[in-house]
């Protein structure tokens, strides 16, 4: 799972997870999202349990991620944030082989609905 800009492999922070194939500069493009699966709400109803961790909702629609992006993980001191709900966009220089990491909380979803893995010093849910 390889692109130009990103690589989909194994992470310390939950299961598979984004990393940099190049550096980013702060306001980059990482990830622009493929928002061309969006479903009805009765499809939501009959995914499968473990696809609906892909789910992101917005403007009424909800969207399965597909690779890369639903394998970014959430972390507490993220590098990228949500733009125009279609892309990652980095928040800091990022170095080629960092993971990318998104806030979950500030777009996705709330703290009862994710339990953190990040390790970060600042992580909000320790």
């Amino acid at each position: 799972m390889k692109s130009n800009n990103v690589i989909v492999k194994n992470s310390k922070i939950d299961g598979m997870g984004v990393f940099a194939n190049r550096e980013f500069k702060k306001g980059e493009v990482v990830i622009k999202w493929n928002t061309d699966t969006i479903l009805t709400d009765e499809d939501v109803k009959n995914l499968p349990e473990e696809e609906k961790r892909y789910l992101t909702a917005f403007k009424d629609k909800y969207i399965l991620q597909q690779s890369p992006a639903k394998f970014v993980n959430h972390s507490c001191e993220p590098n990228t944030k949500v733009v125009d709900e279609s892309s990652d966009i980095a928040i800091k220089d990022i170095k080629k082989g960092k993971e990318i990491t998104s806030y979950y909380l500030s777009f996705f979803c709330t703290d009862e609905t994710i339990k953190c893995n990040c390790k970060s010093k600042k992580c909000k849910n320790k």
